[in-house]
């Protein structure tokens, strides 16, 4: 997702995209610990889309809780 379609969404959208985001980049890592992660490319992506939410999330001035 770009960063315009990110903001274009809902802020409760945003906050659950973020979480998702979060959830699959914690699977990701746990994947390349264990040896079981084939293509390490989803790992940036994964983080450069987390970091994109977040932005916007911060230019909106929403407080995200990791949970």
């Amino acid at each position: 997702m770009t960063a315009r379609e990110l903001r274009e969404i809902e802020t409760d959208k945003l906050v659950e995209h973020v979480r998702t985001q979060r959830r699959e980049l914690f699977g990701l890592r746990f994947q390349h610990a264990t040896g079981e992660l084939e293509n390490t490319a989803g790992l940036r992506s994964t983080k450069r889309e987390l970091a994109r939410a977040l932005t916007v999330a911060r230019q909106r001035e929403i407080e995200i809780h990791t949970s």
